[in-house]
């Protein structure tokens, strides 16, 4: 059965099949042929009930997200002897992970088959403004907008002319015109097409639209005896520009930049079977560190005992006491960045048993504790090697922002991050973190207290905070 036709559907049926097409990201008339597919084999989906259909939007669509492809592309192919490119172009495309509908030009279709594109795409080529199979359900609209980006190549002189003055005769034409998402354009012309005045006026307004454009090259033309500029960017080029717009770099503030971080709870031995520790579980530390390095930063975390894998990209150092932490965060330095996320354990037993310690009749053998050393602290009074900028963090259960400002004050770092660590609160071990930055604002204490958030939030905040805060200062990296 080369097609499918049918007449007389309810408005509620014809509203099931765009959205669960549009959905699914097919046309209405694949999305009929695996309906009836799932029909046949007995798993079809529930037909009711219907909702209405939204009501019209002019705000853009969203960024699609989930599993691959990563991306989608509506490719306009136009009538121009670079069309063959196109096929290659598809074959790029497809290679970086990119979903590829293709609409040809009637002009297109003399030099590249519908057939071809879709054996090469995988999917139904579109030609026909008022082909009743999409069109019932506005396909152009759907091929104009449910896409990541609209490439035009080969976009010829005709083509360019119709975008530039609103045209919408055709198909290609009326996706162009009806579109909210970028355009890329690969022109492919005659020299004296591409030099006519006409040509250079289109392109003037289709750049001040924000048309983005990839060549055209110069070299030999289809024509005997013809050379110059107007040959369209070869498949690489133009597939490498499309996945820029689909996939810009991520900015990296903090380049060129050593942050260290610290992390976890630490373990403090009694004897070769107990020890003292606290319910940190590392993850807002390791959140810290993933997010710092996707801004750049080179990172060196020093981590106690938790069960978290290694952040991509960051060197991290396994501990267990806060004597280990200290000594790994020491040898770590310089560094531009320090952030104590670890709860270290405040004491530690004077006398570790080397064997396990045995009950007696007399009850609990005595434990001597001493104190920890302050790592936040000795790296904050640090004279020689003390980063431009120390950041603590503050666990409390009780009068939360008075306690961290007198811990900002005692311990001497730059910023305080502190956060209730109440059984209540499900910080401690949980996923959600509820923060406030504590920081010096010249002679004034400042608070800023941020809403209820996962810790990956929480340290993708934090971490734009500090690259604002080091472009400010413009801090010196270290070395």
């Amino acid at each position: 059965m080369a097609s499918l036709t049918i007449r007389k559907l309810d408005d509620a049926v014809k509203t099931y099949l765009r959205l669960r097409s549009a959905r699914n990201r097919r046309s209405v008339e694949e999305e009929v042929r695996v309906i009836l597919r799932e029909l046949i084999e007995g798993r079809e989906e529930p037909l009711t009930p219907f909702s209405a259909p939204p009501a019209p939007s002019t705000a853009p669509t969203p960024q699609r997200t989930g599993a691959l492809p990563e991306a989608s592309v509506t490719l306009i192919i136009g009538g121009g002897i670079a069309a063959y490119k196109s096929l290659d172009l598809i074959r790029r495309l497809k290679e970086r992970r990119v979903e590829v509908r293709c609409v040809l030009t009637k002009a297109a279709q003399q030099f590249v088959t519908p057939l071809a594109v879709s054996a090469l795409s995988h999917e139904r080529v579109y030609t026909d403004l008022f082909d009743p199979q999409s069109e019932f359900d506005a396909g152009h609209i759907r091929l104009a907008r449910d896409c990541d980006l609209i490439v035009v190549a080969p976009a010829t002189a005709d083509l360019m002319a119709k975008m530039a003055n609103g045209h919408a005769d055709d198909l290609a034409s009326a996706i162009l015109l009806a579109t909210n998402r970028k355009i890329l354009l690969a022109p492919a012309m005659n020299p004296l097409m591409w030099n006519n005045a006409a040509t250079r006026r289109n392109l003037a307004q289709l750049q001040r639209d924000g048309v983005v454009l990839i060549g055209p090259n110069s070299g030999e033309m289809a024509e005997a005896g013809e050379a110059g500029v107007g040959r369209m960017s070869e498949a690489i080029e133009i597939a490498n520009a499309a996945e820029r717009l689909l996939r810009p770099p991520v900015p990296r503030p903090l380049a060129g930049k050593r942050v260290l971080i610290t992390a976890g709870p630490t373990h403090e031995p009694i004897d070769p079977v107990r020890y003292i520790a606290n319910r940190s579980s590392g993850k807002q530390g390791f959140a810290i560190a993933a997010a710092a390095q996707a801004a750049g930063a080179e990172v060196i975390l020093v981590s106690g005992p938790v069960d978290l894998d290694d952040p991509a990209g960051v060197t991290v150092k396994h501990v267990e006491s806060a004597r280990q932490m200290l000594e790994q965060v020491q040898t770590a330095l310089p560094a531009d960045i320090a952030i104590f996320a670890a709860a270290v354990a405040d004491w530690r037993v004077a006398n570790e048993g080397e064997q396990k310690l045995k009950k007696t009749e007399v009850g609990m053998p005595p434990l001597q504790l001493v104190e920890n050393p302050d790592i936040l602290a000795t790296i904050s009074k640090l004279t020689d090697k003390r980063p431009p900028l120390v950041i603590g963090f503050a666990a409390e259960t009780e009068h939360l922002i008075d306690n961290a400002k007198t811990k900002l004050a005692r311990k001497g770092c730059d910023w305080i991050v502190a956060n209730d660590v109440s059984p209540a609160t499900g910080v401690m071990g949980g996923d959600r973190n509820t923060v406030h930055l504590i920081s010096r604002n010249g002679g004034e204490i400042a608070v800023d207290s941020w809403p209820v958030m996962t810790k990956e939030q929480v340290a993708i905040e934090l971490v734009a905070r500090i690259a604002r805060s080091v472009t400010d200062k413009s801090l010196e990296p270290a070395s």
